[in-house]
């Protein structure tokens, strides 16, 4: 398992697709993965520190970890089977459970749990970014920086 860490959420043009960022730490490998933008806007939320009004979903699964006395250890990415990521959230009861890699990254920023990427995910899906192209990555980083959650056109209650 390799740690990883959130670069940020983007749209991908012409789809308008969401993708998650992650970058192997230590490494020079990317690994994107298109999600929902529900699962974006939380992300994005996240990273930018924002609260919202009401508790989001993933707000509430950690409030409810505080309140039963778990706590979230770390996020596994643990496949990539026919086009599909697949995660696992790990507990300090021992308990593991199946999550999508999106709901499993927006809950691992609000707790401050590490993420973590199997050698077989990175080398089927991680993209490497030699030194010399790392402008490309931080112009992403400045669109980063410029977008918002409105941005991508979901409501949030």
């Amino acid at each position: 398992m390799n740690e990883l860490d959130v670069v940020g959420v983007r749209v991908e043009m012409p789809s308008n697709q969401p993708i998650v960022l992650l970058r192997e730490r230590g490494g020079d490998r990317y690994l994107p993965i298109w999600i929902g933008p529900g699962e974006a806007t939380a992300i994005a939320f996240a990273q930018q520190g924002m609260t919202p009004a009401r508790p989001l979903t993933h707000d509430l699964f950690k409030d409810v970890l505080d309140a039963v006395g778990q706590t979230l250890t770390e996020v596994r990415i643990t496949d990539l089977r026919e086009g599909v990521f697949y995660a696992e959230l790990v507990f300090s009861s021992g308990a593991e459970v199946s999550a999508r890699p999106s709901d499993a990254i927006a809950l691992a920023l609000r707790t401050g749990t590490p993420i973590y990427g199997s050698d077989g995910v990175l080398d089927d899906a991680g993209i490497a970014i030699p030194d010399e192209q790392e402008d490309e990555v931080e112009k992403f980083r400045e669109f980063l920086d410029q977008i918002s959650p409105e941005d991508f056109g979901t409501s949030q209650q």
